[in-house]
């Protein structure tokens, strides 16, 4: 039986599932794109080549293997994009929450059947249908469940707001002592530089008391200003439009002071070396073109 044990973001993993880039299908049309920079490359022909994808995801896999870390992999489907097992479920302490994805994902799920089988069936959960949450969206901060979502009355509008209001008020009630903060999150159908899909797209904590912020992600200035006072302004590292849109708050850690991080992210891994954190650089920026990175593409299940 896998013990799950999941509190915050950044404690020593044992236990994660990473996706898979084998038999990704061929490039998507443009209308089957799920977000604008997925968009934004298909039209300019730059969409990334399966075997690029596949090299990126083992470079992160080596990094996982070299700090002793049980990976496990989707099962295969042919022609499926199964990179980003973020957004298919996600572990708060004990238990495991299957998301109500886009229904064209849903085949995602049935190929981690496999680990979710070596879980307590009491411990796993899967929200009524009128509940959206996505696993980006969903944040641990210790006694804080951060949880981004989109409160415009289009939300159903919008194929890039993946967690509703139902989906904060369900984790309000399944962790009644837990501290949950929403986060209403700007969104863009056309423009990915002006588009927080996930949370983790403008935030995430790193370490025990700093985090990766873009301030202009926040529809609400008080959702900024209250990330700000809970970690202190100086322990915040401020990311650009652009660094946003090329996802530097989606690193992943593999422990307090261990972090993996795309090695175009200059400023970010420099800020993260002067700070005190070992940083495993790997390429990842063509994974990045379909506005995920490395966070969207892992799912943790175990950390100390």
């Amino acid at each position: 039986m896998l013990e799950l044990n999941i509190k915050n973001e950044t404690s020593r993993l044992r236990a994660v599932v990473l996706g898979t880039a084998l038999h990704n299908g061929p490039t998507p049309k443009a209308v089957e794109a799920y977000d604008p920079k997925s968009l934004e490359h298909i039209l300019a022909g730059t969409y990334p080549l399966e075997e690029d994808m596949i090299n990126e995801m083992e470079a992160f896999n080596k990094v996982l293997k070299k700090y002793n870390v049980t990976v496990f992999r989707p099962e295969m489907i042919e022609n499926y994009n199964q990179i980003f097992t973020r957004d298919i479920g996600f572990v708060i302490d004990d238990i495991f929450i299957k998301s109500n994805i886009l229904p064209e994902r849903e085949r995602e799920l049935d190929a981690i059947q496999y680990i979710i089988d070596q879980i307590d069936p009491k411990k796993v959960v899967r929200p009524p249908e009128e509940v959206h949450i996505e696993g980006g969206d969903v944040i641990l901060w210790n006694n804080h469940i951060f949880i981004g979502t989109y409160k415009g009355s289009d939300y159903k509008d919008y194929i890039t707001a993946r967690t509703n209001i139902q989906g904060v008020q369900f984790i309000k009630d399944l962790f009644p002592n837990k501290i949950v903060k929403e986060f209403d999150l700007v969104k863009s159908k056309m423009e990915a530089r002006d588009n927080a899909l996930h949370l983790d797209c403008c935030f995430q904590p790193v370490g025990k008391d700093k985090g990766i912020i873009y301030k202009s992600g926040f529809r609400e200035e008080a959702d900024y200003l209250f990330l700000v006072n809970l970690f202190g302004k100086e322990n915040l590292f401020h990311i650009t439009r652009d660094e946003m849109y090329d996802m530097n708050s989606n690193i992943f850690s593999i422990d307090t002071d261990v972090v993996v991080s795309e090695k175009n992210f200059t400023r970010l891994n420099n800020w993260l070396r002067g700070n005190g954190f070992v940083v495993e650089e790997i390429p990842y920026a063509e994974i990045a073109k379909q506005e995920g990175l490395l966070r969207c593409s892992t799912l943790p299940l175990i950390r100390d």
